[in-house]
């Protein structure tokens, strides 16, 4: 078993519960892909690495207790930043807490109540606030980041109390690495102020000044141009690797398309047309399990899929749920029993996956394909081999226990495929 001394960051949209009632499927989608894009580049410019999502929020570790508390300054003037350019129906609030402490790590996750006690603090955050634990402050450097104590909390399931501090708003001076540079310029005799009484930023751009290749959080560059491109490209080398029929892309190709913006979706739809025939988009749309998860239904394409007969066929649908539901381990086991047994739109999803945004996804596809043994996925998975992910570089702590490497899991895939077919 592994253990790291670690600082936990927890982030979640305030109100998300109750925006999610009011907002269609798609609007709830879009608002947490620009979540995700405004915070996941902040994260990663702080030394953060991402375990997991959960829904509207974040959980990251860092090995620095600082950079955390940095990072979460400089999500929430990211946000102000973002919040001033939309209307007030798109705006996004988060809260954010800081915990540090001995945690267990286990298959890329994090355990223990270090954990539990940043889930918990997070819950006493109101929105654009930084909230951190005592283990934080007394660790941190004090002169990079200003703090005010905010009491002791007893914490739901957390036997002792633990005493909270927060990061105060201000028009924070980022000058001489020093406390006085920490000294708010509208804050008499030197004390932050309560509320920001100024026109800037919350904290005055005092972690967003320490970053020198973070674009402005323009509206229009979070709709998905960047996204468009790759997707349609994802479905033409698709379409160029060969089909048998088109229904055999049914659910592959409406699993892509769900995901997308309506503008994304529109233009890959054109492409798929061109690629695979209308009889392909006509599949897609009669289907009623896959209408089901388009429409975000979990629980109706779950019943709808209970009624299937047993067999591959069930286990493809099955494992589109647990896509659907993030438990990609879930999904991909399921994947490998329908191809094994001759579903082959879950060989097509093995397949896909090996494209994920997720290094362990690509890397147990990968393994899920060496076990298969079908030569059909060498292409892909010579793909996989020679190309390059951000999820996979770094080095320190955090890469020594999460670090993933799907080329190498593509490599040794290749070289179990190319031995079996000598």
């Amino acid at each position: 078993m592994k253990t790291a001394n670690l600082a936990i960051v927890f982030t979640d949209i305030k109100g998300f519960t109750a925006r999610t009632s009011q907002q269609t499927y798609e609007q709830n989608q879009r608002m947490l892909r620009v979540h995700d894009a405004l915070l996941m580049p902040v994260f990663k410019s702080f030394g953060g690495r991402l375990i997991k999502t959960i829904g509207d929020a974040f959980l990251v570790v860092f090995e620095s207790p600082t950079q955390a508390v940095l990072c979460g300054v400089g999500i929430q003037d990211r946000l102000w930043d973002y919040n001033r350019r939309v209307g007030p129906a798109e705006a996004i609030h988060v809260r954010v807490a800081v915990n540090m402490g001995e945690v267990r790590v286990e298959k890329g996750d994090v355990f223990g109540e270090p954990v539990n006690i940043a889930a918990r603090v997070e819950g006493l955050a109101e929105a654009g606030e930084v909230l951190f634990t005592e283990a934080v402050y007394l660790a941190m450097n004090k002169a990079e980041v200003p703090s005010e104590e905010r009491g002791c909390h007893q914490l739901k399931g957390i036997p002792e109390k633990v005493r909270v501090y927060r990061v105060p708003q201000g028009d924070y001076r980022l000058a001489a690495a020093s406390p006085a540079a920490l000294t708010p310029s509208d804050a008499a005799g030197g004390a932050p102020p309560e509320g920001p009484a100024h026109e800037g930023p919350p904290y005055g751009g005092l972690a967003l000044a320490r970053l020198h290749d973070l674009p402005p959080p323009d509206p229009e560059s979070l709709e998905g141009s960047n996204e468009l491109r790759a997707h349609l490209g994802a479905l033409a080398q698709g379409a160029a690797r060969g089909l048998k029929s088109a229904g055999q892309r049914t659910g592959v190709l409406a699993g892509r398309l769900r995901a997308l913006p309506r503008p994304v979706r529109l233009g890959a739809g054109a492409l798929a047309t061109g690629a695979l025939g209308v009889g392909l988009l006509f599949a897609v749309a009669s289907n009623p399990i896959e209408r089901a998860l388009g429409q975000g239904d979990l629980e109706l394409a779950r019943q709808r899929i209970e009624q299937l007969e047993p067999g591959a066929h069930k286990l493809f649908f099955e494992g589109r749920l647990h896509e659907e539901r993030g438990d990609w381990d879930g999904a991909l086991r399921r994947y490998e029993k329908a191809a094994k047994g001759g579903e082959e739109l879950a060989f097509e999803r093995l397949v896909d996956t090996l494209e994920n945004a997720k290094c362990q996804a690509r890397a147990h596809a990968a393994r899920s394909l060496a076990r298969l043994g079908d030569p059909r996925a060498l292409p892909a998975l010579e793909s996989l081999e020679q190309a390059r992910f951000a999820d996979e570089s770094g080095d320190g702590v955090l890469h020594a226990l999460f670090g993933c490497d799907s080329r190498r899991a593509a490599r040794e895939a290749l070289g179990h495929l190319k031995r079996k077919g000598n």
